[in-house]
């Protein structure tokens, strides 16, 4: 619908005396809409092409904007025309730019021939505009695909708050004193103090980050007696010097940093105190000394516990705990310092076992000789992936690589071939030296149970296998070769009412079923509904799954994709299973309009809009639409369609049978153009253009990298082993 002027007839001055609005006369006003029509392509002739309009005083008469369009506005009396005047539609319109969504109009006055004014109140309606809206909806589609975010995940160490990054210039370890060296994010650094270490090195942190809590200070020194503070004096240095805590060089030309007196550490003049009191402490070899005795506090990571209970947990209880203590041994007469408890006290300390009687009064070998049941054993530890372990029963070998149909930060999906069995399926390959460099190897687990779980249902993607080789992770998924709602919208601007409805009622189905197992899904969008070759849609892309999620336990990492983000994760709330419902809105309004509901130049413009604008709803638009779109944009979560309320039972899908639908018997609205399995007709052309092949990572990253982080990563998925024993026909 394009934009158009409703213009208000006011009143008709002769002078300032004189005002005729229509009361005892005879006048009116008479009202031609003329176009321009170009002749030769030269000049052009205004053609009158509709009706003249005859409007009451008071009373309006509409008209859409079109290049040339004028209208005539004649005062007559008993046909004879009394005062008249031309003047362009656009000109009207451009005088009522500023004007206020649902406020009265603006007022113009227009000069007659060959006497007198006119008094109109002129409003321009623009496209999609409603008079409850607050802001006006730009014309503009959905032009290019949009990534998802993701905060970085934090490590809380000794009160040390620690992300991973990047470092410019020459850093050291403030643990080690080792120098940071990698290609990407080389180390930690603390988000609080700004001290950095190795990633190697998270867990051997023993001084406590100045903005922890009192009471971990506290307890750190009761524990370790450690609290020697330095003794820092102002210092010239005379050649290239590095802190101490930040890792980064000391500059200037004089009175560079600080330098303690007694061990002879370095500082920036923003970062002594800073600095935890371990003054003479050799870090690195008290930690693995006290690593020996399991005296070590561990690291929680602080992301996203993924257990019910992980919440609860203490600053130190989130490492594996030992079942039973260690095979005691003789200990020498206890002195002062971290030493001077007996081993199975220390062992109390830890696990939160009350010590026995007999431990109390005799040392710990006494009390194992005369016990009658054997020393408790320390568990065994995990084996080393062997090669048995490692190779999957799939390999590259077994595929052929035909298309990229993906890629992105993570890696690519490509379109391969199993050999010798005429299938085909979409392969997400994922580097490791990024999923590791970026803490991802958890997300990368979860996106693949999730992935193994979705088999169980009809409109999520499935899972074929998943196997690894030293420098990538593959997932193997059944390939869905109708491509994605994206490319589909792109190519027919906005879908139908009855297209919209059905594609929305088969991810509520879903979104559901994730909901139902714990599972927050977090990344709805376009780009990540696919469809398949009959036209029903699945769910794809669970690396932003969270597990275990509920009422009680509920996430808080910031992440997804800008346009989708529900209000609650922008202001740092806690948040469940009301994102997805936000982002199924957000996905229902761009498939009826074509057009996404928030709008802003940057991402700030875009979250202040998410959280405090109201979408606008077009005139044609159907209410039982607009209603379950408002229910589902709702800002408060626990008012929101799908929270307080079942959506399948909205008005809006009242003719979507769910139960035929569950069983995939309800016949598709449209079905996609696919000319065989391994189609590839229905996917961005600048993905295709790609060389499908896998991208080399660097040797010294993927030799320091620790295969066992992966050991649990491989799957076969029951259905797909029986193509490992049959060929095709």
């Amino acid at each position: 619908m394009a934009p158009f002027l409703r213009v208000k007839i006011v009143k008709y001055e002769l002078g300032i005396e004189n005002v005729v609005n229509g009361d005892g006369n005879d006048l009116y006003v008479a009202v031609n809409i003329k176009e321009c029509v170009m002749e030769d392509g030269i000049r052009g002739t205004l053609v009158q092409k509709k009706k003249t309009i005859y409007p009451e005083w008071n009373g309006c008469f509409d008209s859409h904007l079109k290049d040339g369009r004028v209208a005539q506005l004649a005062v007559k009396r008993n046909e004879n025309t009394v005062s008249e005047c031309n003047i362009g539609l656009q000109l009207l319109a451009d005088k009522c730019r500023n004007q206020t969504i649902g406020g009265t109009g603006t007022d113009v006055w227009l000069d007659l021939i060959p006497q007198g004014k006119l008094l109109l109140q002129v409003k321009l309606f623009v496209e999609q505009q409603d008079l409850k809206a607050q802001d006006e909806l730009p014309n503009r589609g959905i032009a290019a695909r949009r990534g998802a975010i993701k905060k970085a995940k934090i490590h809380l160490v000794k009160g040390h708050e620690l992300t991973a990054r990047f470092f410019k210039q020459p850093t050291f370890c403030s643990v080690c004193k080792d120098f940071l060296w990698g290609l990407n994010k080389q180390g930690y650094q603390c988000k609080v103090c700004s001290a950095t270490i190795h990633k190697r090195c998270k867990e051997h942190v023993l001084g406590v980050c100045v903005g922890s809590d009192n009471d971990i200070n506290l307890y750190l020194k009761e524990r370790f007696k450690i609290n020697m503070p330095h003794r820092f004096k102002v210092y010239n240095y005379k050649k290239f010097t590095f802190c101490d805590h930040c890792g980064s060089m000391l500059y200037g030309l004089l009175r560079q940093g600080l330098r303690c007196e007694e061990c002879g550490t370095n500082a920036h003049h923003k970062c002594y105190k800073k600095m935890a009191h371990t003054c003479g402490v050799n870090q690195a070899l008290l930690a693995a000394a006290l690593e020996k005795l399991d005296k070590l506090p561990s690291v929680e990571d602080k992301s996203e516990p993924h257990l019910p209970h992980a919440q609860e947990s203490a600053v130190y209880e989130d490492v594996p705990r030992l079942h039973a203590p260690p095979k005691p041994r003789p200990v020498s007469t206890p002195g002062p310092g971290p030493t001077d408890l007996s081993y199975e006290t220390l062992w109390s300390m830890n696990s939160g076992e009350p010590v026995s009687q007999a431990s109390k009064e005799a040392p710990p070998a006494l009390v194992t000789s005369s016990s009658s049941r054997p020393p408790p054993q320390p568990p065994k530890p995990k084996p080393r992936m062997t090669k048995k372990v490692f190779e999957a029963n799939f390999k590259n070998d077994n595929f052929r690589f035909l298309k990229v149909l993906g890629k992105g930060s993570f890696g690519k999906v490509m379109l391969a071939e199993l050999k010798g069995h005429n299938k085909f399926y979409a392969i997400k390959a994922l580097k490791k030296e990024v999923v590791v460099e970026d803490d991802d190897i958890e997300c990368t687990m979860v996106e693949r149970r999730v992935l193994a779980l979705s088999c169980e249902h009809p409109y999520l993607t499935h899972l074929f296998c998943t196997y690894q080789t030293k420098e990538h992770l593959f997932f193997v998924m059944e390939y869905l070769n109708g491509g994605d709602l994206m490319f589909h919208i792109q190519a027919s601007g906005r879908f139908t009412e009855q297209r919209a409805r059905f594609y929305a009622a088969e991810i509520t189905l879903g979104l559901e079923y994730l909901h139902g197992k714990g599972i927050v899904y977090r990344d709805l969008k376009l780009d990540n509904v696919l469809l398949d070759s009959d036209g029903h849609t699945k769910i794809a892309d669970f690396g932003m799954c969270r597990e275990h999620t509920s009422e009680q336990n509920k996430a808080s990492t910031f992440c997804g994709t800008p346009d989708y983000i529900a209000p609650e994760i922008l202001k740092g709330q806690k948040y469940s299973f009301g994102v997805d419902w936000w982002s199924s809105g957000v996905l229902l309004y761009e498939m009826l309009l074509g057009q996404s509901p928030f709008h802003g130049e940057e991402e700030e413009d875009l979250f202040h809009a998410i959280q405090h604008k109201q979408p606008i709803y077009p005139r044609w638009m159907p209410r039982d639409a607009i209603d379950c779109v408002q229910k589902l944009l709702e800002k408060d979560f626990s008012k929101r369609l799908g929270v307080i309320s079942d959506v399948k039972k909205h008005k809006f899908f009242n003719s979507i049978d769910f139960a035929l639908l569950a069983k995939r018997q309800m016949e598709p609205p449209f079905k996609p153009k696919v000319r065989s399995a391994s189609d590839y007709s229905n996917f961005d052309k600048e993905f295709l253009s790609a060389r499908p092949r896998l991208t080399q990572a660097d040797k010294d990253v993927i030799a320091s990298i620790d295969q066992n982080l992966f050991r649990e990563f491989s799957f076969v998925n029951p259905e797909s082993r029986k193509l490992l024993t049959t060929k095709a026909t």
